[in-house]
């Protein structure tokens, strides 16, 4: 296997246990970090190239850099990154570049892949316009539906995806390597917003890692959950359930808020996502493409 992805976390942006929590969900996990999750990232790599990215630079970033040298040790200069792709501007999604400014890495020219308003965020918002000047990184433009190759193998396109859009736009990932083809869409207000039917678009890929990020309304007792925008698994799987077994079983749920019960794989919730057919994604998970 030369060319897989890996996932590096599932966490929604404030990771697992996230600040300030010490409810149920996170009390145990304090005390035993073995047990903390990461926020939703993947990696991509090509072993014949010694090629390494990353799709999103969260709070965890330094974390899951370590981890993918462990998985994948590169001899390239540290952060040993061919690029990084970012999905949109809320804070779980790109925050990690400030790890490759002077007072950190002092990476050089990193190339960070991002939409037009997520690059005009960047460009004109200290500190990242700083991590640009001082040519920490660079940004390089992506275009609605327009594929991009990685190398002679990997090809990745991004999609616009409506979301909260207070900085930037919002996308989704196909990743396509030499076999098969990875969906990637942490964030979405729902999927009915989307221009082509989510499960169209399922029956097209070979995995596909959905917006996960609460189970049910249950789960937010103190808030209006009409002003969530996020898709309740509950309600992904009402509506996917028809779809064959072979097309359910490549749906795995990640970007998981602190509070989900199927974090806990004893839970009723999270025996109903594999009852019917679904699944819940792993962090170091590896799959080839």
């Amino acid at each position: 296997m030369n060319q897989f992805i890996i996932v590096l976390g599932t966490a929604q942006d404030g990771g697992i246990p996230q600040t300030g929590c010490y409810r149920s969900c996170c009390k145990n996990i304090w005390k035993d970090r073995s047990r903390q999750r990461y926020v939703s990232s993947l990696a991509i790599v090509d072993t014949q190239t010694s090629d390494r990215w990353l799709v999103d630079a969260t709070p965890d970033f330094k974390y899951q850099l370590n981890r993918l040298d462990e998985i994948f040790p590169t001899r390239n200069k540290a952060p040993g990154l061919t690029g990084i792709f970012l999905t949109h501007g809320h804070i779980g999604h790109y925050t990690g570049l400030i790890n490759l400014e002077n007072a950190a890495l002092n990476s050089k020219n990193v190339p960070v892949y991002v939409m037009p308003k997520m690059r005009n965020f960047l460009s004109n918002n200290r500190p990242w316009q700083d991590l640009i000047r001082l040519k920490n990184i660079k940004t390089c433009s992506l275009q609605n539906g327009k594929e991009t190759a990685l190398n002679k193998k990997i090809f990745i396109k991004p999609f616009l995806v409506h979301h909260r859009a207070e900085f930037s736009e919002t996308v989704g990932f196909r990743t396509k390597g030499p076999n098969k083809t990875i969906l990637y869409i942490p964030d979405i207000d729902k999927w009915q917003t989307m221009n082509q039917e989510i499960e169209n678009e399922i029956t097209k890929v070979d995995f596909a890692f959905l917006d996960g990020t609460f189970f049910s309304a249950k789960e937010l007792p103190y808030r209006d959950v009409s002003q969530v925008p996020h898709p309740f698994i509950f309600d992904t799987i009402t509506r996917l359930r028809r779809l064959p077994a072979v097309e359910r079983k490549k749906v795995f749920f990640t970007h998981l808020h602190h509070t989900n019960p199927v974090l806990n794989p004893f839970s009723d919730e999270f025996k109903y996502v594999v009852k019917n057919g679904f699944r819940v994604a792993e962090e170091q998970q590896i799959i080839g493409i």
